[in-house]
């Protein structure tokens, strides 16, 4: 039997901007009251914003994921703050686009850490938390295209996306039983305002857009109303599942 969840309350990293942002306020038009992270508080101001415009509660926390002792403090708080969180969104990462034989250990590191450590860490203390107390929740986490397929100078961000995938899939099946539902998106190139600074160059960009079978790019509301979907109850059968937001680049 499926356990109702106690109160509709999301956590979503790495919340500023782009795909994050729109999810937070995704989940607010879905009646979550939402938590939302990143490095300082100061730059969630205009996710905050646009969370109680929608009529739901809104805090906003400082998050290192490279820190064991940030993640916790960081969930500690969000309890404190709102009590049981049934929903957790794994967005917060960072890409590194070198080629493989140039990139240095602290730069692996780093985006491993963030990616893919933090990621997995941050999940499985909400799933603690969910398992001691008999709660259901769900976890979807932001992956990439570029964990399902292969692509050049951005070997360590793949690696961290791919890890993201097997988390996912892995930990699916490990908490079914504790009605605890683990998907991801893999979204491709999204129009985010840092993205959009790197495809300033019009050559580049077409490069990219020649790739993606629609001929354009997904935006961060269709990729945040992929990540709602796989939060409302008609997805309530749905686990382990890594859902491309592409255009159909991994339909090739």
């Amino acid at each position: 039997m499926t356990k109702a969840l106690p109160i509709k309350t999301a956590l979503v990293t790495g919340a500023t901007e782009g795909i994050g942002q729109a999810t937070a306020w995704a989940m607010a038009d879905a009646g979550h009251d939402v938590i939302v992270t990143d490095l300082e508080t100061g730059s969630l101001a205009e996710t905050i914003s646009g969370i109680e415009a929608k009529g739901r509660r809104a805090l906003g926390l400082p998050l290192d994921l490279r820190q064991e002792a940030s993640i916790t403090a960081a969930l500690e708080k969000a309890v404190q703050m709102c009590g049981p969180i049934g929903l957790l969104v794994n967005n917060a990462g960072c890409i590194l686009n070198k080629p493989a034989i140039d990139v240095g250990w602290s730069e692996w590191d780093q985006v491993m850490d963030v990616n893919l450590k933090g990621s997995y860490f941050l999940t499985t203390r909400f799933a603690a938390r969910c398992i001691a107390e008999g709660r259901a929740g769900i976890v979807i986490s932001v992956a990439s295209t570029h964990g399902l397929v292969g692509i050049a100078d951005r070997s360590v961000y793949s690696i961290s996306k791919g890890g993201l995938v097997q988390m996912t899939r892995a930990l699916a099946i490990e908490w079914a039983s504790a009605d605890i539902r683990v998907n991801a998106v893999a979204p491709g190139t999204v129009l985010t305002p840092s993205r959009a600074r790197l495809l300033a160059d019009p050559a580049r960009r077409q490069r990219m857009l020649d790739r993606i079978p629609i001929a354009r790019f997904p935006s961060a509301e269709e990729v945040a109303a992929a990540i709602a979907y796989l939060a409302s109850p008609l997805a309530a059968a749905v686990t382990g599942q890594i859902l491309p937001v592409d255009g159909g680049i991994t339909a090739y």
